[in-house]
C-alpha cells in the first residue's frame, strides 16, 4: 500500500519493519544456539552460506543492472531480497 508520504518514507517504513523481523530471527537463533546440539552447528553454518549467499545475488544483480535504474529502486529490491529470505527463516525456525 503506497503512503501519502513518498517512496522514502515507505522504503523507510519496509527497512524498519525488516529490522523488526531480523530481530526476531535472531532471537529464535539465540534460544536453538541455547540449547545446543548437532542442531545449533549447522544452523551456525547455514546462517553463514545465506549471508554469502544474499551478497553474491545482490551484487550480481547490481553489476548485472538488476536493481534499477534510481537509488529508491534499488533499495526497495535489496530491502525485498532480504525480506524474503528474512521471512523463510522465521517461518523455518518457529
Amino acid at each position: 500500500m503506497k503512503s501519502l508520504y513518498g517512496r522514502w518514507f515507505d522504503l523507510g517504513l519496509d527497512a524498519w519493519t525488516l529490522g523488526i523481523e531480523s530481530s526476531a530471527v535472531i532471537a529464535l537463533r539465540t534460544t536453538n544456539a541455547a540449547m545446543g546440539g548437532d542442531a545449533d552447528g549447522r544452523e551456525a553454518r547455514r546462517m553463514i552460506q545465506e549471508k554469502v549467499s544474499a551478497a553474491i545475488e545482490l551484487q550480481s544483480a547490481l553489476l548485472l543492472g538488476g536493481l534499477g535504474t534510481d537509488p529508491a529502486t534499488a533499495a526497495k529490491r535489496v530491502i525485498r531480497s532480504y525480506t524474503r529470505k528474512v521471512r523463510a527463516n522465521r517461518r523455518r525456525l518457529t
